[in-house]
């Protein structure tokens, strides 16, 4: 049987390809998070876990998280898909394990931790990142071409 090649995918070697990538995966996360922060914050968390949020958020924290996290999407779905698809589909587990880390380690301490909150927020971490992933493949490639 002939060995069939793999499609290539974004490698991780530096580039002009990857950092366009990192670029859109990032742009794309926090226009599409930022949306979904300022519609829901009063219309989901606030009603819910407002006994357990600042009034503000910090600074130096969240641009870690999203630092951290973007770094995350770029290693493990950006530059191991084989196609659009295939970012979609690794960006969409991807942000499904991670915000079950939060959602359900929090579920598991936090006192009151709403179950609705948790499914939603499962739902939509696998949302934004595999739309956000799909976007940084589609552009490195692009970019790569």
């Amino acid at each position: 049987m002939p060995a069939t090649s793999r499609p290539s995918a974004i490698p991780l070697a530096p580039g002009p390809h990857l950092g366009v990538a990192f670029v859109a995966t990032a742009f794309t996360f926090l226009l599409l998070d930022a949306a979904w922060l300022t519609t829901m914050a009063s219309r989901l968390y606030r009603p819910a876990i407002g006994h357990v949020m600042r009034e503000d958020f910090d600074v130096l924290a969240a641009a870690a998280f999203y630092a951290i996290y973007l770094a995350g999407v770029l290693f493990f779905a950006v530059r191991q898909a084989a196609d659009g698809r295939s970012a979609l589909a690794r960006g969409a587990f991807f942000g499904f394990v991670c915000y079950a880390t939060y959602d359900l380690t929090n579920q598991a301490t936090v006192i009151g931790w709403p179950w609705h909150v948790t499914f939603i927020d499962l739902g939509w971490g696998a949302f934004v990142t595999a739309t956000s992933a799909w976007a940084g493949y589609q552009a490195g490639c692009a970019w790569r071409r």
